[in-house]
């Protein structure tokens, strides 16, 4: 089986799976919000904390100031990561109490 269109331009893995909860080969559906981030941790299974760095502008000194989000993601098993590697995450419904988003591409 053909991995899916999920409706956002990204390279579908090569690998299958069986995972429900993924976009290309399970049930899953993506909508909202994509972010790109690195993957600071990788220690539960199926599931890997996403770093994002951005900037914040604070008016009073009219600078911009460092900061950083860990944002937890699911992960199928026929996307490849390992820590340090940028990937390309969506925003799905709630999978957990705290996984609300989902990795659907690994960008390095």
């Amino acid at each position: 089986m053909p991995a899916r269109n999920i409706g956002i331009p990204v390279n579908p893995p090569q690998k299958e799976c069986d995972d429900p909860h993924c976009p290309f080969h399970g049930h899953l559906k993506v909508r909202g919000i994509i972010l790109t981030g690195e993957v600071y941790k990788k220690k539960m299974p199926k599931t890997v904390i996403v770093r994002r760095e951005y900037l914040h502008y604070v008016r009073k000194y009219k600078r911009y100031e460092r900061r950083r989000s860990n944002i937890p993601a699911h992960l199928p098993p026929c996307i490849e990561v390992k820590e340090g590697d940028k990937v390309k995450i969506a925003e799905c419904r709630p999978i957990s109490k705290t996984v609300a988003f989902v990795v659907i591409e690994k960008l390095s």
